[in-house]
């Protein structure tokens, strides 16, 4: 990155953002300014940013839809993720993204050396090819905040001050991964695409916390036009029947019945918006379906209903969890009210958020076989919407998927 000027945010300004040392921008910094999502007081996803199609990657309680790769101390404390000693490692997603957009915030000390992983292996050999880490460093390291290892060295150096959070943003789409620290964009390489990958925060030494990280999945593309049914087989509808409103919403009454797609998706991120119009509706959506066969594919279940207003009981497995194979965690929706659900499947694993939250983080480790009802089916199959019986009545809003990139070895 060529040096176009030098340029010192005094502590004043600093503090005007919310952030108490000075940062020194060495290198080039673009005037570009990519906004995080919305959140709430209590630091949630905001409905406008669930609706855009962002989830979050840490509940802030617990490191479900996590797994550690070293012995590292990592801890969930205040709404926080923290580490201050064990050997150098990850703490990875389970699930993996190609195209997307990160955003979170990361506390360090002065001496910290840490960072953020992504498209990365589990324990990845060579940064420069099997990964992007964004690093976390001060000035007089080789790769300071924002550096790419390996790649690019960044124009923004840590604060020196213990306690201040700073905002870190990272895009991938295809061979472009931009960063940007505290509004501003540091760094930028077009490099060879390994893929999709996990995300991972990264302890090295030092004292690291992580909150506040979350995900908008990037290049889906619409798979209901909002228009007609084009794309969409109703050879099976049984006894249910299909719509699209004035309002461009897919309207699904009575049962049993399905809705199939042409389209195949094997390895794959779908978002669909969804809202059951009585209370107690059941209905799902299928993916990985042998096409033309009725119903038969992996489940993932809508069913907004829960025990004793108990959120963590749900009912006939729960709204996002995967039908006879794993419960969700928490009902996060609700009945007559619009809500978005998120569906990640690569390899034998599947993750499912609901209105942001991840409710489902879940490994088929049956044997392979060519029929999901029967074992682990890898092939590529159709998505189905399905009409569960005489009382179904729901809403399909956007439907939007990608198949994601291949892991490059």
């Amino acid at each position: 990155m060529n040096s176009i000027f030098s340029l010192v945010i005094r502590t004043t300004l600093i503090t005007a953002l919310g952030f108490s040392s000075s940062i020194v921008f060495s290198q080039s910094a673009s005037p570009a300014v990519l906004r995080p999502p919305k959140t709430t007081t209590a630091g949630e996803l905001s409905e406008g940013s669930i609706a855009a199609g962002w989830i979050s990657l840490f509940d802030g309680e617990s490191l479900f839809g996590f797994k550690t790769e070293s012995e590292v101390d990592w801890t969930v404390a205040g709404g926080a993720i923290t580490a201050t000693a064990g050997r150098v490692g990850l703490l990875r997603t389970t699930s993996q993204f190609s195209d997307f957009h990160l955003a979170l915030k990361f506390r360090a000390s002065r001496k910290t050396n840490s960072g953020v992983f992504v498209r990365t292996s589990p324990k990845p050999k060579k940064v420069s090819s099997d990964c992007f880490e964004i690093n976390i460093a001060p000035p007089e390291n080789p790769f300071p905040t924002g550096g790419i290892v390996g790649r690019q060295k960044a124009s923004i150096s840590v604060p020196e001050n213990v306690g201040d959070w700073n905002q870190m943003q990272i895009v991938c789409s295809g061979d472009s991964v931009k960063v940007w620290v505290n509004g501003s964009q540091v760094n930028e390489v077009k490099s060879s695409n390994p893929g999709r990958g996990y995300i991972g925060l990264q302890f090295n030494k030092g004292d690291i916390a992580f909150k506040n990280i979350f995900l908008k999945p990037l290049g889906l593309t619409p798979m209901f036009n909002r228009k007609n049914l084009d794309g969409w087989d109703d050879s099976q509808k049984g006894a249910s029947s299909f719509e699209v409103t004035e309002a461009g919403e897919l309207k699904m009454l009575s049962g049993r019945g399905q809705l199939e797609s042409e389209k195949l998706l094997s390895d794959f991120v779908l978002q669909a918006s969804c809202r059951t119009n009585a209370q107690g509706l059941n209905s799902g959506i299928f993916f990985r379906s042998i096409p033309g066969e009725f119903t038969n594919g992996y489940e993932s279940q809508i069913q907004n209903q829960m025990r004793d207003g108990d959120p963590t009981k749900p009912v006939d497995c729960g709204t996002g969890g995967i039908f006879r194979r794993q419960d969700a965690r928490r009902v996060n929706a609700q009945d007559m009210k619009w809500f978005t659900k998120t569906i990640v499947a690569v390899g034998p694993h599947v993750s499912v958020w609901v209105n942001g939250y991840q409710v489902t983080d879940w490994t088929d480790k049956r044997k392979p076989h060519p029929n999901p009802r029967k074992g682990l089916r890898l092939e590529a199959g159709s998505i189905i919407l399905q009409g569960h019986d005489p009382t179904t009545d729901i809403l399909f809003g956007n439907i939007d998927a990608a198949e994601l990139a291949p892991r490059r070895k």
